[in-house]
C-alpha cells in the first residue's frame, strides 16, 4: 500500500556514481592521478551493482 514511499536504491546509487565521476574529473584536472584511479574503480563497482539491481528488477 505505501510502497511508493521506499527510496529507489538505483536512484541512490545512480546519484553517488554520479557524484563519483564528477569528483574524478576534477581530481584528475588536479592532477593527482593515483586518486583518480581509485575513484574511477569505486564507481566502476556501483555501476555494476546498479546493473545487478536493474537485471534483477530492482
Amino acid at each position: 500500500m505505501f510502497g511508493f514511499f521506499k527510496k529507489d536504491p538505483v536512484k541512490a546509487l545512480e546519484k553517488k556514481y554520479n557524484d563519483l565521476m564528477e569528483k574524478a574529473m576534477h581530481v584528475q584536472r588536479s592532477g593527482d592521478l593515483r586518486e583518480y584511479a581509485k575513484l574511477i574503480e569505486e564507481s566502476e563497482t556501483i555501476q555494476v551493482k546498479i546493473a545487478e539491481l536493474r537485471k534483477n528488477g530492482k
